[in-house]
C-alpha cells in the first residue's frame, strides 16, 4: 500500500501544492506583489481610497500565498482518507500540515507569518465541511468552498478591534491598521472589512449547504435506481429459477428413457449415440444446478470455459475481440461456470463501453499462469480510469455512465464466492485490465472425455 501511495501521481500533485505554498514568500513578496508601493503611497499622501486599496491588496496577497498549501492539505487528507480507509485522516492531515507549514515559513522568513484567528477558523471550517457532508462532499467542491472561506476570513485581519483576539498580528497587517487609526479611518476600514467578510462567508455557507443537499439527492437517486434494478432482477431471477427448476423433470425423464434404450440394445452405433445423449444430459443437469445453487461448482477446462463465454457473449457481438491465451487450455478450474461466465461477460461489456467510438478499439480476453494461480483477464485500450475513480468503482451504484453501476459489484461477489481475487491495472490514455485470480488447480488428461 505504501509503494502504491508513493507511486500515485495525484498524491504527488497535492504534495507539490503544499510545497508551493511553503515557498510562496520567496517569490511572491510584498514588493513583488505591488503592496509595498501602495503602502508607500499611503504614507506619502494618506487617503481613504489608498487605505482601502492597501487593505484589499493585503487580503489578496495573504489569500494567494495561503491558498496552495490549504488546498493541497485538504485534498491530500481526502485522498489518504479514502485510499487508506481512514476517514479521520480527512481532518487530521490538514490540522497537522497547515500549522507545520506556518512554522517552516517562520523558520526561514524574516517577516513573521502570523498563525492567528483566520487560520484557526479555516481549520475548523475544514472539519465542518467534512462532517457537514458526512464525508461525501466531493474534494473539488470542498476546495472551491475553502477558497471563498479563506478570502472571507482574511478580511478579519484588517478589523481594528479584533487585534486583541489574535487577528491581524502580522507586520504588514499591523502597519495598515495603525495607519487607518492615525487617519481616523479605523471604524470605516473595520466596517468594510466586516461587510466583505460577511458576504464571502455567507456565500460559502449557502454554497456548502446547496452542494451537500445536491450530493445527498444524487446519492438517494442512485440508491433508488439500484433498489429498482434489484427488484426487477429479483423478480426476473425468481421466475427464471422456477423455470430452470422445472427443467429437471424432463431431464430426468430423458435420462431414464436413454438408460432404457441402452439396456434394450446391443447395437454399438446406437450405444455410441446414447452415450453422447447421456453426456449432454449430464452437462445440462450440471448447468441447471449451477444456476439454481450459486455454491455449486464443477471441474471445467480453460478451453471449455472460454468457448462457453464465446458462445454466450462473443458470437452475437459486433465488437471484434482478440485472445491472448497463454495458459494451458487443458488446465482445469473448479468454478460455477454459469456465474463465472456472467462475471466475465460483465467485464467484457465494461471493456466494450470503454473502447466505444475508438478507431483502433481493441478488447482482449487473456489467460496466464503465475505462481499464485490461474489468471483470466479482460483488457481494453480505452481511456483508462483515474486514480480517484479506481477507489470508487467497487461501490454499488457508482458508474461513470448514465445507468447504475452494479456490474462490478456482481463480479466481485462471484469472485469472492470462488475464493479468488479481482485486481485492476489502469493507466489513463492507455487502457484498463481486470484480472480474476483463481487458485491453481490441475491439468486435464488429454485422453479424458470432458463435457
Amino acid at each position: 500500500m505504501k509503494s502504491e501511495l508513493l507511486q500515485s501521481k495525484s498524491i504527488w500533485i497535492k504534495i507539490v501544492l503544499i510545497l508551493i505554498g511553503m515557498t510562496m514568500p520567496l517569490w511572491l513578496s510584498v514588493e513583488r506583489s505591488g503592496l509595498a508601493a501602495v503602502i508607500e503611497r499611503l504614507q506619502a499622501a494618506p487617503s481613504g481610497a489608498t487605505l482601502m486599496m492597501a487593505a484589499f491588496g493585503l487580503v489578496m496577497l495573504n489569500t494567494v500565498r495561503a491558498l496552495p498549501h490549504y488546498i493541497g492539505a485538504l485534498l491530500l487528507g481526502d485522498e489518504l482518507g479514502v485510499k487508506l480507509n481512514r476517514p479521520w485522516l480527512k481532518v487530521a492531515v490538514p490540522l497537522i500540515i497547515i500549522p507545520l507549514v506556518y512554522a517552516l515559513i517562520n523558520g526561514y522568513n524574516s517577516i513573521n507569518y502570523h498563525f492567528g484567528g483566520p487560520a484557526i477558523f479555516l481549520l475548523l471550517s475544514i472539519a465542518v465541511l467534512h462532517f457537514l457532508g458526512n464525508g461525501q462532499l466531493r474534494p473539488v467542491f470542498k476546495a472551491f468552498i475553502l477558497a471563498q472561506l479563506l478570502f472571507g476570513f482574511q478580511w478579519l485581519d484588517t478589523v481594528l478591534f479584533l487585534s486583541a483576539f489574535g487577528f491581524g498580528g502580522g507586520q504588514i497587517s499591523m502597519e495598515v491598521k495603525s495607519m487607518a487609526a492615525e487617519l481616523g479611518f479605523g471604524s470605516t476600514l473595520s466596517f468594510y472589512s466586516l461587510v466583505f467578510f460577511a458576504v464571502f462567508i455567507v456565500n460559502a455557507t449557502f454554497l456548502a449547504v446547496y452542494l451537500t443537499v445536491a450530493e445527498q439527492k444524487a446519492k438517494m437517486r442512485q440508491d433508488l435506481d439500484i433498489a429498482r434494478l434489484d427488484m426487477v432482477e429479483s423478480r426476473s431471477g425468481r421466475e427464471a429459477l422456477h423455470l430452470v427448476h422445472d427443467l429437471k423433470t424432463p431431464l430426468s425423464l430423458m435420462e431414464g428413457l436413454n438408460s432404457l434404450i441402452q439396456m434394450k440394445t446391443k447395437d454399438d452405433e446406437i450405444l455410441q449415440y446414447t452415450n453422447k445423449i447421456s453426456s449432454s444430459i449430464q452437462a445440462t443437469s450440471d448447468m441447471v444446478s449451477e444456476i439454481l445453487y450459486h455454491e455449486k461448482k464443477n471441474w471445467c477446462t480453460l478451453k471449455t470455459f472460454i468457448e462457453y463465454v464465446r458462445a454466450n457473449k462473443l458470437s452475437d457481438s459486433a465488437t471484434i475481440y482478440a485472445f491472448d491465451l497463454s495458459a494451458d487450455e487443458n488446465i482445469e478450474i473448479y468454478i460455477n461456470k454459469i456465474r463465472m461466465t456472467r462475471a466475465l461477460v460483465n467485464l467484457i461489456d465494461n471493456a466494450s463501453d470503454a473502447v466505444e467510438g475508438k478507431k483502433d478499439a481493441k478488447v482482449t480476453i487473456a489467460t496466464k499462469v503465475e505462481q499464485s494461480g490461474i489468471l483470466i483477464g479482460v483488457k481494453d485500450n480505452g481511456h483508462g480510469i483515474s486514480q480517484s475513480n479506481i477507489n470508487k468503482i467497487w461501490n454499488a451504484g457508482y458508474s461513470t455512465k448514465s445507468h447504475p453501476g452494479v456490474g462490478l459489484t456482481f463480479v466481485k461477489n462471484v469472485v469472492n464466492e470462488h475464493g479468488a481475487e479481482l485486481s485492476i491495472e489502469s493507466e489513463q490514455g492507455v487502457g484498463t485490465t481486470f484480472w480474476i485470480h483463481l487458485p491453481k488447480e490441475r491439468v486435464r488428461d488429454e485422453n479424458t472425455d470432458y463435457g
